[in-house]
């Protein structure tokens, strides 16, 4: 999913992905739009209900218990009469649409912190991802579409193994997108977001925005919005796109005239790729380098500073202690110190370029860049072997 908090074990949905995602998507939105006019479809892939993705140990029930329907509710009926006359939609179709939708209350509990956060563990993290059993359907989703996987990176830039490791990681290659309805889950973060959440005053528009498009989304490729399921977030499709991701970086790969990120494989690559393109992926640069330490003058506060956005040059980097080795000393543009906590153990380091950052684009987070980044590369140099 296309959204997550930084530098830290998030849940899943894709947030982002894209973020995703997922949480997902602290994004500024900077790309250009692709919208095509597509002939009526409902997702056939977005109705099935199928297991939702785990990203923590809690349970993702979706049992709405004792959901309300938001026809009662005076401020997701205002919200909706204003959001008919901004765009010009039929009234009465919008408020029986977000009327219909109901509350799940226990997704104001997956949203919220944990209250007792666990140390940080990326060797733990790690293993939930790349494992045998999702490289085994990472290898099989390769060989599928390795031309269509060849054409992206020709098109956008992106390596197949980077297409590959988000894919992977967010749905297991489509096997788990997610069995809320979306207009649920939207609206219930939009209009009833949990007020204690330390960051509620930016969430809860941010969600309001994504209803927002999740509804111009249906209206424009005549969804049958009620039907469409997703992740507890809204997050959609293979590689849990948001609303507000899937109409500004979806792009029709398949050149059937209409994107579907249920069902096209083809749209769910190109659909990646052109969002780290979006992101300012830099072809042929690496992720990240090794980094060692010079104990003499290093001075690890400067280096931590910036977090993940990568700020030093290779001079400014060795400056300040990190020290790096071969190709790596020839990198010309910023990097950051990425630190993945290891539980009780030394924590591990790599610097990392501004590919790696865009990848944290798709879910603010290194644990999540560095799985991806991983599981890729296993399931390549499992298909060499």
């Amino acid at each position: 999913m296309t959204f997550l908090s930084s530098n830290s074990l998030c849940l899943t949905q894709r947030l982002g992905c894209l973020l995703l995602l997922c949480l997902c998507s602290t994004f500024a939105w900077t790309a250009p739009q692709h919208h095509t006019h597509k002939k009526a479809v409902v997702p056939s892939h977005a109705v099935k209900n199928t297991p939702s993705v785990k990203k923590s140990k809690r349970k993702l029930s979706t049992q709405p218990f004792a959901a309300e329907a938001y026809s009662t509710s005076d401020v997701a009926m205002d919200w909706s009469n204003a959001f008919a006359q901004r765009h010009q939609i039929d009234r009465e179709w919008v408020r029986s649409t977000v009327g219909q939708a109901r509350k799940i209350p226990a997704i104001t509990q997956y949203v919220m912190p944990p209250a007792t956060p666990s140390a940080k563990n990326w060797r733990a993290y790690r293993n939930r991802f790349v494992e045998p059993i999702r490289i085994q359907a990472g290898m099989r989703f390769w060989q599928a579409n390795e031309a269509i996987l060849a054409r992206a990176e020709q098109a956008y830039g992106v390596p197949a193994e980077i297409i590959v490791g988000i894919i992977g990681v967010e749905t297991m290659y489509g096997q788990n997108t997610g069995h809320f309805r979306v207009v649920d889950a939207l609206a219930t973060l939009a209009f009833d977001f949990p007020a204690q959440h330390p960051r509620a005053a930016e969430r809860q528009p941010y969600f309001a925005g994504e209803l927002e498009q999740f509804l111009l989304l249906a209206q424009r490729n005549r969804w049958d919005p009620l039907a469409i399921k997703g992740s507890y977030a809204g997050a959609m499709g293979w590689p849990q796109f948001m609303p507000g991701s899937w109409a500004k970086f979806a792009v029709d790969f398949d050149g059937d005239g209409r994107i579907d990120l249920y069902n096209s494989q083809a749209d769910v690559i190109g659909s990646v790729a052109n969002y780290f393109k979006a992101f300012n992926w830099q072809t042929g640069m690496p992720t990240h380098y090794p980094v060692q330490f010079d104990a003499t003058r290093l001075n690890m506060d400067a280096l931590m500073a910036p977090d993940i956005l990568p700020t030093f040059s290779v001079s400014s980097f060795a400056a300040k202690g990190a020290m790096l080795e071969g190709a790596a000393l020839q990198h010309l543009g910023p990097l950051a110190l990425i630190e993945l906590q290891n539980g009780g153990e030394p924590p591990s380091y790599v610097a990392g370029t501004e590919n790696f950052y865009a990848i944290t684009r798709y879910n603010w987070s290194s644990y999540y860049a560095m799985a991806v980044i991983d599981l890729g590369q296993e399931i390549k140099a499992a298909r060499q072997r």
